[in-house]
């Protein structure tokens, strides 16, 4: 049975918290791109430029990667569930408040209340999910990828229906929907146990002092920057009606969903992570650059196709983030994410000023150059980037190694390039 096989049967065998916590994420994860097919009417709506609406995302995810360096610092003090809650109350509360917004200015604001609980959610759900689960980590991150890409795939979708009506009602639907989770979680999550010591808001920089861990966030952080610039860029590119553009994005996210729990761990067994990461940004980085040069119809096309990249790279990046150094998964993911959010921040921002400044091919010249450059660090920093053998073994005793690096031997407690 392979390590996929293996992650499904365990997927479908989880306590309750485990899925209220699962399905409250997929809500989270919703909310990323909820407002990708109502980008234009938000625009328009409000009388703003692509500009100016496109920092909808910047000041989301600039608090979201501040918010890292907090999150295991309140959630070893007040615990993951009330840090869970607490997340989700300034989700639902801002959320909501996003949907009155009279003005641009007012509504970026009310996104950056909603970042920053949205990053203590998100953080803690995951190592909520990975301490949880059955069925070993491995399942945990499949299990966490799911509900990434179920959400990635169902926010356009909500967001254009709901959009249709008014570019305000999706807020108010993410609101809704939130707070259900909000009751889950109180109902069906039991406070978690603490960790011995309290984390400090400093751990998570000083994680990223093992270089293994630094290599990924900063690979990370150039691939989020061609992931943000197709998410927050390209639905005005596509210039189309919310229920056109939201089925685009709809489709987009389904791919990710399927490349990110079944065809990523297949493809990594057989040939191991750092070569389908490496791989799948180069792929990445073609698709972007013949979606800024393409016709509308391969626009279209390329959009949905990076689906399938993007997803294969979330589970990678995922697994090198918690698996690669010897620093508590909480404290490791939130330097990773610290790092990595920035590039979320920078695209949406940086894309449409960059098509300002020359064409509206450039800014997709610019994703396709940061995908390769998330690939030049896999491949330089690879030695560094290979799983320790103390963070190896899943519950059911498989050497993580043999799931993710099959190309690699072990020696003297690390794992080497064996070729």
């Amino acid at each position: 049975m392979d390590s996929f096989d293996a992650g499904a049967g365990g997927l479908l065998r989880q306590p309750k918290a485990v899925w209220a916590t699962a399905g409250a994420s997929v809500v989270a994860f919703m909310g990323i791109g909820l407002v990708d097919p109502i980008l234009p009417s938000i625009a328009q709506g409000l009388h703003a430029t692509a500009s100016q609406v496109s920092l909808l995302f910047t000041s989301y995810f600039l608090i979201t990667a501040v918010a890292m360096l907090l999150t295991g610092f309140v959630s070893s003090r007040i615990g993951s569930r009330k840090t869970l809650l607490l997340g989700l109350a300034f989700v639902v509360v801002f959320a909501g408040l996003a949907g009155t917004s009279g003005s641009v200015g007012q509504l970026v604001g009310f996104r950056a209340g909603w970042g920053l609980g949205n990053a203590l959610f998100v953080s803690t759900a995951l190592a909520v999910i990975v301490g949880a689960a059955a069925g070993g980590s491995a399942a945990a991150i499949l299990l966490y990828e799911s509900a990434l890409g179920l959400g990635m795939a169902c926010g356009p979708l909500l967001g254009a229906v709901l959009g249709n009506i008014s570019w305000r009602y999706p807020f108010f639907g993410t609101a809704t929907l939130m707070a259900i989770g909000f009751l889950c979680i109180t109902a069906f999550l039991k406070e978690q146990p603490r960790p011995a010591r309290k984390t400090s808001v400093l751990d998570p920089l000083k994680a990223l002092g093992h270089g293994g861990l630094a290599s990924a966030a900063v690979s990370a952080f150039f691939y989020n920057y061609t992931f943000f610039t197709v998410l927050a860029f390209t639905p005005f590119v596509l210039d189309m009606t919310p229920y056109r553009s939201g089925a685009v994005f709809f489709a987009w996210g389904v791919l990710l969903a399927v490349f990110s729990v079944i065809v990523a761990p297949r493809t990594q067994a057989r040939f191991g992570s750092l070569k389908v990461l490496g791989g799948s940004l180069v792929l990445l980085a073609a698709d972007v650059l013949v979606l800024g040069y393409g016709d509308h119809t391969t626009a279209v096309v390329c959009t949905i196709l990076s689906g399938a990249f993007i997803g294969v790279n979330n589970t990678v990046y995922t697994e090198l983030a918690l698996g690669v150094s010897d620093a508590p998964r909480p404290v490791a993911s939130a330097g990773y994410n610290f790092v990595r959010w920035f590039a979320a921040a920078a695209a949406p921002f940086f894309a449409p000023k960059i098509e300002e400044w020359t064409d509206i091919h450039i800014p997709f010249v610019v994703a396709a150059v940061t995908a390769v450059l998330g690939a030049l660090v896999v491949l330089v920093r690879r030695r560094a980037l290979t799983l320790p053998h103390s963070r190896l073994r899943s519950s059911g005793g498989t050497p993580m190694a043999e799931q993710l690096e099959p190309a690699h031997a072990i020696e003297d407690g690390v794992t080497v390039f064996a070729n």
